[in-house]
């Protein structure tokens, strides 16, 4: 199967993360809940100021931009952004500039994702939700415009990097993941992760469409609904095939998303959610975040309990990092 992978072409990229990613058994998760055998891909250990999913696709992201002549990086996303922290720290890395446009306020106190952007030298531009959700892109062609005016060369990183050119990092990850299940010999009837942007979940969906693989990607979001993310990861499937010149029968059907733990919204939590992160730590020694892989772990259990997955063996759930979003949140952990 990953065969057909590799005769495919896909972008270059560079490195820049700790890969590949383990994957553990959740032994006492796994007999806790008394259904299937759930696994975690710990794409959270890819580093450290970069870990989580996002530097899988600013390796191919950052790649073009150099390749394009580029010394400053314009990015976007919430305050608590892991992309935004991650895309500052690669820029560090490798002597450029970083530029984030973040949606929230500037009273806000430095903690978290935040704190790390201006330990790592970002230019932070604060800008309204209204204006992120109607404007952010044009906001961000004005930043570079005023950049390229001051002699530098820009590159705008779309939100959480989900564009066809970042697709591959997940795509990647996926032909990583069956060459993984070999040498593990297990196969995983389902793949499970958050989504926030729809990248992540569009790699992983491709790769795995086009290996043939016996296996079901789901994602949980965590924002948004699923017809919001089926029409979203579709178009980026789309676009992605047309860049490979694969061309594959697709209805967005076949895009699979558990809709119904959005909770109280994007980076608000619910006490459920928290106490289920808190109680997850204790058993397994793995902290979620409160943002993403919280929510999608949280819904993945409910979906268990509820008689779901009684068919499988073997899940995955990836999880995508997000640690330094806990620490703002820390009030909600109450001991």
């Amino acid at each position: 199967m990953n065969n057909i992978l590799n005769k495919i072409q896909i972008p270059e990229r560079i490195k820049l993360s700790n890969m590949p990613t383990k994957i553990e058994k959740l032994e006492r998760f796994s007999k806790m809940l008394g259904g299937p055998n759930i696994y975690i891909k710990r794409d959270d250990q890819t580093g450290l100021e970069v870990s989580g999913n996002k530097i899988r696709k600013l390796e191919f992201t950052v790649k073009d931009a150099i390749n394009k002549g580029a010394n400053v990086l314009i990015t976007c996303g919430g305050i608590q952004s892991n992309h935004c922290r991650a895309t500052a720290a690669v820029a560090a890395r490798l002597g450029m500039k970083s530029v984030l446009v973040l949606r929230g306020s500037s009273n806000i106190e430095s903690d978290g994702n935040l704190f790390i952007d201006k330990l790592l030298g970002a230019d932070i531009r604060f800008i309204t939700a209204e204006e992120y959700k109607n404007s952010r892109l044009e906001i961000m062609e004005q930043i570079k415009s005023e950049y390229d005016k001051k002699g530098y060369m820009s590159y705008i990183i779309p939100e959480g990097a989900s564009n066809v050119i970042g697709t591959f990092g997940y795509y990647n990850a996926m032909k990583e993941i069956i060459e993984q299940e070999q040498e593990l010999g297990v196969h995983f009837d389902k793949v499970i992760l958050a989504v926030g942007s729809g990248g992540t979940y569009a790699g992983t969906f491709l790769a795995n469409k086009i290996s043939e693989n016996k296996c079901d990607i789901l994602g949980v979001n965590v924002c948004d609904d699923s017809e919001y993310f089926k029409n979203r990861i579709y178009e980026i499937v789309q676009d992605t095939m047309k860049y490979i010149n694969v061309d594959l029968e697709l209805s967005k059907d076949e895009i699979r998303i558990i809709d119904g733990y959005v909770g109280n919204g994007y980076a608000l939590s619910r006490e459920e959610e928290i106490n289920f992160i808190k109680e997850f730590a204790k058993l397994e020694g793995i902290i979620l975040d409160p943002v993403y892989t919280g929510k999608a772990m949280y819904g993945l259990s409910e979906e268990i309990k509820n008689g779901n997955f009684k068919n499988d063996e073997n899940i995955l759930f990836i999880h995508t990092g997000g640690a330094f979003g806990i620490f703002p949140q820390k009030e909600l952990f109450k001991y």
